[in-house]
């Protein structure tokens, strides 16, 4: 009887009908503690399903610690037949363009955040902000036509998002509020920002951070008030060129070149510490500082960089490679050139990182 006693029996099969008297709240925080990736799948089994996407009840009892549903990083470039390229950080594998690019426009790619791409719309005179999630789009009108920009940086907000951009002619700062639909236009900066075309504003604690030059400093815009400053703190010596990117609210970082009379030697990653300090994170190993310098001719204009999870990663406009820091490890690599790309291959590289959050919404 003993023995008897310790055999298990099969689990009677639930009855598919417990399921259809279920009351949809019920049912939907059972979903919420699903991996985003399972979930995912899930969605395309019944309009439910695929309506939570879109239920800010479900969005926000949905756990904020799961794992993206994908995470890659976006090649843009003129020569591809479909005009994006997917690398998989984590497999460290080339990908085909999947189901979910095939419904994006076939336009400049400026920007990216949390799964929200930024075109540009030079026909229209307009932005087209895409969210992969939801394949859905929304057109924002330029503030005035023509509107020359640069600096365009896309942040995601609690309600929605905002686009940041300088105008050309005047210097003007524009942002865009999805809540209001609407422009808000803003004193011009007192200092000359670096104009890099590829670079975004750095978005940390509320505020976009920039570069500045002669002499080498950072601006601050706040993006509530529309206030500009500068941080009073100390920056490393001997810059010759510095990029500032961010991963979110938590951490501030300076990826600089040392040197002198504009020639950079090495390159150095610092992070601001304290709200003051820059303290020396770690230097790219000197043969790959010499092939970066190399590929990008020391045109320091063609340099850019963003974050991408636990990397940082520094890009040259002409070069089919990424240099990139894992920082939990400090360990440099180099992303190899996309198997996507024709053998003769012209500048034209635009690189993004692509990690979605069911938070993103275009409202």
């Amino acid at each position: 009887m003993a023995e008897l006693s310790r055999i298990s029996l099969p689990a009677p099969e639930m009855d598919p009908m417990i399921w259809n008297r279920l009351p949809e709240v019920i049912l939907e925080h059972v979903l919420s503690f699903l991996p985003l990736k399972i979930f995912w799948t899930l969605r395309s089994t019944c309009k439910h399903f695929k309506s939570l996407q879109f239920s800010s009840d479900f969005i926000s009892k949905h756990s904020s610690s799961s794992p993206p549903i994908f995470s890659f990083i976006l090649l843009s470039h003129p020569q591809f037949d479909r005009k994006y390229a997917l690398y998989d950080s984590s497999l460290h594998v080339w990908k085909s363009p999947p189901r979910f690019l095939s419904c994006i426009p076939s336009s400049s790619l400026l920007a990216s955040s949390h799964g929200l791409l930024c075109f540009s719309l030079s026909a229209s005179s307009s932005f087209l902000i895409h969210n992969i999630i939801s394949s859905s789009s929304t057109i924002v009108q330029l503030p005035s036509t023509p509107f020359p920009f640069y600096l365009l940086t896309l942040v995601l907000s609690p309600n929605g998002f905002k686009i940041f951009t300088l105008e050309s002619s005047s210097g003007r700062a524009f942002v865009y509020h999805s809540e209001n639909q609407a422009w808000h236009q803003f004193d011009r900066i007192d200092g000359f920002l670096i104009d890099h075309s590829q670079q975004e504003g750095a978005y940390f604690n509320g505020s976009l951070y920039f570069p500045s030059q002669e002499p080498f400093s950072v601006i601050r815009f706040n993006l509530e008030n529309g206030n500009w400053d500068r941080p009073r703190f100390d920056l490393p010596g001997d810059l010759v060129f510095g990029r500032l990117l961010s991963n979110g609210d938590e951490k501030l970082y300076l990826i600089g070149g040392i040197g002198l009379n504009g020639i950079s030697r090495m390159m150095k990653v610092w992070e601001l510490v304290g709200g003051d300090k820059w303290v020396e994170v770690t230097s790219v190993p000197e043969a790959m500082c010499r092939k970066f310098m190399a590929v990008c001719y020391h045109n320091y204009e063609h340099v850019y960089c963003f974050w991408h999870e636990d990397l940082i990663c520094v890009c040259c406009y002409t070069w089919p490679e990424i240099l990139y820091l894992k920082v939990s490890r400090r360990r440099w690599h180099w992303l190899s050139k996309c198997p996507l790309l024709p053998e003769r291959w012209s500048c034209g590289f635009r690189w993004f990182s692509l990690v979605p959050n069911l938070h993103a919404s275009l409202l």
